[in-house]
């Protein structure tokens, strides 16, 4: 059957990690796609409401890309976040409760899936407008530029942004100023719904980004090492003050936009294709066959993730919305009504 995407060969070669650094990336993955999961079905069963987008399929992005990172970076993300929310070190439980709506959330429920925040993690969102993050990573960067902090800001978000004006703004102005902002485009081929080649005239998204004067860079986004070791090599350029930097992590989503996409857009066996060169799959795969991984420390490390699920899942359970008093807290400054 022909596809429209086929997906690439699955990725090959030897791994450049020893064992305990490659261990801890699979443990990341792992992590991510129990809790999304275990999200998918409390959003089926009413626990969690409102808007839900699933990171199945992409997760060697988030695990590969803020490994690069130090936690003294910042990183701004989209909507699909919760990822990029728990390897920044948001405790699972602050997660969960905060998808349910209780003010145990690392936002005490005021923001919900699309809307993660943790300052103490420089975590400034979960940003619910499409390319909304863009400006504010580079007035992060162009803040921490003036105070003179050794920060990288890293900004994700997906191909459909490109379209937008406020991508070509912030690239501009990023440019102009130099200042240490690294783009991270994960470009999972259909934005909310329309293929990447209906929407866009040129589809080469590095080679567009590269117009402004950035560094560009191209990797297979469902390949954890080359995320990361191509995300290195970004973010050194960005940390000598070379100037921004952009990379384009070439992935796909295995599950719809979000829960309330009816998905007619793609075969199933496209998706079905992809699935079987799913991250997770191909990493362990590989592991196994350089002797840094056996079944029993994958069961293990699988276990620690449903755990951990589990664990977040039953604090939520016991969590409590904000009485209507506390929402009125922060809503206006001291002295306003005056």
């Amino acid at each position: 059957m022909s596809l429209d995407h086929p997906p690439p060969p699955p990725p090959s070669g030897p791994m450049p990690w020893d064992k305990p650094f490659a261990l801890q990336r699979l443990a990341d993955m792992l992590r991510i796609r129990r809790l999304e999961e275990k999200a998918a079905e409390l959003y089926g069963a009413g626990r969690i409401r409102g808007f839900l987008h699933l990171y199945i399929g992409e997760e060697a992005v988030a695990a590969g890309a803020l490994a690069a990172l130090t936690a003294d970076d910042a990183v701004v993300a989209t909507y699909r976040e919760h990822a990029h929310a728990l390897l920044r070190g948001v405790p699972m439980a602050a997660i969960m409760a905060e998808m349910y709506g209780h003010r145990e959330g690392c936002a005490r429920g005021r923001g919900g899936s699309m809307h993660l925040f943790d300052a103490n993690a420089r975590l400034y969102g979960g940003n619910a407008i499409v390319g909304g993050g863009l400006p504010l990573a580079v007035g992060l960067a162009l803040a921490a530029q003036m105070q003179h902090e050794p920060r990288i800001v890293a900004c994700f978000f997906g191909e459909g942004a490109m379209a937008e004006g406020a991508f070509h703004e912030a690239l501009n102005l990023a440019a102009l100023w130099r200042v240490p902002v690294l783009f991270c485009c994960e470009n999972n081929l259909y934005a909310m719904g329309t293929a990447l080649e209906r929407a866009q005239a040129r589809t080469d998204l590095a080679s567009r980004a590269a117009s402004y004067g950035l560094s560009a860079f191209s990797c297979d986004g469902m390949d954890v090492v080359d995320v990361h070791e191509t995300t290195r090599t970004a973010v050194a350029r960005v940390r000598a003050s070379e100037g921004p930097a952009f990379v384009e992590y070439r992935c796909y989503r295995f599950r719809a936009h979000s829960m309330f996409d009816a998905e007619l857009y793609r075969d199933r066996a496209e998706v079905d294709a992809w699935r079987s060169r799913g991250p997770i799959h191909t990493f362990t795969t590989r592991l196994k066959a350089e002797s840094k991984l056996g079944e029993a420390e994958f069961l293990e490390l699988d276990a620690a993730a449903q755990a951990e699920v589990d664990a977040a899942v039953a604090a939520a359970e016991t969590g409590q919305p904000e009485t209507f008093a506390e929402t009125l807290a922060d809503v206006t400054t001291a002295g306003a009504a005056q």
